[in-house]
């Protein structure tokens, strides 16, 4: 298996096709699905995969590509609403969970500098389990939702920190290998002040470059009009910001989250989301099979006891402490019980600090043996433990089921409007007029660069991919206007937007009589025609210029337009028979005529000549 690739690939998806969907219908949920597979085709199940470490590392992109794209969906200016959340949440959960594990293992007999790496570690939660979990329930955006990435993010930037103080906390008599010692206080010493100002000026550094570099590269490649290439740019953006923090001595998936940060505000956010998101996804169920693959089972044999009472603790500890924090933030019981459980497990982390640990002469095998599983374990903990609070807390706290609370939606999200050119800017316009915030969407690079400068934010993509539309925040839209040009282009997006999204209410462009006759078929009922109304308008402007009195010419149009507006319904249900269409129509003409003329008051009429009639 080691040598062959393709191989291990399709065992890998073949595994996550079997077990996956199994584990989310019967309520378990994904995580759970994938944990599985990784046993299953492990060392200690088929033994079908044996290169777990490779695995691990090709996964851990999936974590870099989520942190990119929450990052994305997250204003530098709520950033800066969230830092109250980041120090009082984040640095007060990492103190308080690692000191009190720290305490109880010094009683149980451990040394306190091992008891210290092994509660920091502990301390930490897995970014890919939690943020998982709150993008599938839809609260990214909610307090819950903003909690836990705040606590996250604290975790983040505590990884080198930790690993720098390992050297000081090794076992008295262990042997400490130099290199290693060196090898880290050479990236970042807890005592020197140069790694905030590393973290400010890399900030600094990356916005600056985002604004003049990545921005301008951004348009150039979207003026070309190759999607691949354009997806391309768009991962060399999310693993190169994670490069660069690596560089630094800082984690990848930190510096994935501050790129994503800096081009919150881009015209090119929701086409760069759309085009990663599927790599998350794949790399993200990746590394949940790697942590299933990596359980040693013989360990877990040996010492079942010691490590239920270890991941029972740990993890009670952690649900104890986030509860009370949340609690001083007012937040919703229910949300509080969330966050908690969302952030119990161990991290991904966790298995880097235990393994560099481990080289330094602070843990023992055994210890590493026993911690590793222990992890790996406690992310198999939280799937179950949200089933429980989702089945027999939630109902009993707040019949609310977790929606997004009112005062923290976007209202970007509100109404989407696809296509920004001559006709979707009239329609902008005057709902812009009536105070409706919308989320607009044109694939013309040129247009967008123009209105840009006139203070107007439209966003690039191509409103037929599915993607596009579900990182637009189509799903929760109150309405959605397709104002693109086109009829193919029309019917395509609206296709997609009623198989996909059919309660979201859709209203269209429409290009003749047929066009909208297809648009009806769809169950798009709010349309307009696009010359209809401009050659009713006209019509009316030469029934005045020849004679006739504006409010007759009025009255006029007025009828014309209840007329046809009635014939295009009435017609609709033989559309296909031409023969029928043709008669409806014909026998239309006479009823048009009756019409417009009983709208018309008498006495109105302008007593001039009427023109002369020119063949």
């Amino acid at each position: 298996m080691e040598n062959n690739i393709l191989l291990a690939v399709f065992v890998l998806l073949a595994a996550s096709v079997a077990l996956v969907p199994l584990a989310k219908a019967s309520g378990l949920g994904t995580v759970l699905g994938y944990l599985a597979a990784g046993v299953l085709i492990g060392p200690f199940g088929l033994g079908l995969v044996s290169d777990s470490e490779l695995i691990h590392q090709i996964a851990d992109m999936g974590i870099v590509m989520m942190l990119f794209l929450i990052g994305l969906d997250l204003q530098p200016t709520e950033l800066w609403r969230m830092r109250h959340k980041l120090l009082g949440l984040g640095v007060t959960q990492m103190v308080l969970s690692s000191g009190m594990i720290a305490l109880v293992l010094i009683s149980a007999g451990f040394e306190p500098g091992s008891a210290t790496i092994i509660g920091l570690a502990l301390a930490m939660s897995s970014t890919a389990i939690a943020m998982q979990s709150v993008e599938r329930r839809d609260i990214t955006r909610t307090n819950a939702g903003r909690a836990s990435l705040s606590v996250l993010l604290v975790q983040d930037v505590s990884v080198i920190p930790i690993l720098a103080a390992i050297p000081l906390l090794a076992l008295p008599g262990g042997v400490i290998d130099a290199e290693v010692v060196e090898a880290v206080e050479a990236v970042a010493d807890p005592r020197d002040w140069v790694t905030p100002v590393i973290i400010v000026g890399a900030f600094i550094g990356a916005l600056v470059a985002s604004r003049y570099l990545v921005r301008p590269l951004l348009r150039f490649v979207a003026r070309a009009g190759v999607r691949e290439a354009f997806t391309a740019l768009g991962l060399a953006i999310v693993f190169g910001t994670a490069l660069l923090a690596q560089s630094q001595g800082f984690s990848p998936a930190l510096g994935a989250f501050i790129g994503g940060v800096l081009l919150a505000d881009s015209e090119y956010r929701h086409e760069l989301e759309s085009n990663i998101d599927p790599f998350k996804g794949l790399l993200l169920g990746l590394f949940f099979i790697s942590v299933g693959t990596s359980i040693a089972f013989d360990v877990l044999w040996l010492q079942p006891l010691q490590l239920a009472a270890l991941v029972l603790g740990f993890v009670g500890i952690k649900i104890a402490v986030l509860f009370a924090l949340t609690s001083m933030f007012r937040m919703h019981l229910a949300d509080r019980l969330l966050v908690a459980i969302l952030l119990s497990q161990a991290g991904e982390f966790a298995f880097v600090i235990f393994q560099f640990a481990h080289e330094s002469g602070a843990m023992t095998d055994t210890d590493h043996a026993m911690l590793s599983v222990a992890v790996a374990l406690s992310m198999a903990t939280t799937p179950l433990l949200l089933l429980a609070f989702d089945r027999f807390v939630a109902p009993r706290l707040d019949a609310r089921q977790l929606p997004r609370p009112q005062d923290t939606i976007d209202a970007e999200r509100k109404i989407v409007v696809l296509g920004y050119g001559r006709f979707g800017q009239i329609i902008t316009r005057m709902l812009r007029a009536q105070g409706f915030d919308m989320t607009l969407i044109d694939d013309d690079p040129a247009q967008i660069e123009l209105v840009r400068k006139f203070g107007v934010k439209v966003f690039y993509g191509d409103a037929s991919r599915l993607a596009l539309l579900q990182s637009a925040g189509v799903a929760h839209a109150d309405l959605v206007v397709i104002a693109v040009g086109g009829a193919g282009r029309i019917l395509d997006i609206g296709r997609a937007v009623r198989r996909h999204f059919p309660d979201v209410p859709v209203a269209a462009r429409a290009v003749d009589r047929g066009h909208a006759h297809e648009l009806m078929a769809l169950g798009i009922t709010v349309f307009e025609r696009e010359t209809f109304l401009s050659a009713v308008r006209l019509g009316e402007k030469v029934l005045v210029q020849l004679g006739i009195a504006p409010n007759d010419a009025m009255h006029m149009a007025q009828a014309f337009e209840r007329h046809d507006n009635d014939l295009l319904e009435q017609s609709f249900s033989v559309r296909h028979d031409e023969a029928a269409f043709i008669g409806m129509v014909r026998s239309s003409m006479g009823l048009l005529n009756e019409a417009m003329n009983a709208d018309r008051p008498t006495g109105n009429l302008v007593d001039k000549p009427a023109a002369k009639r020119t063949e």
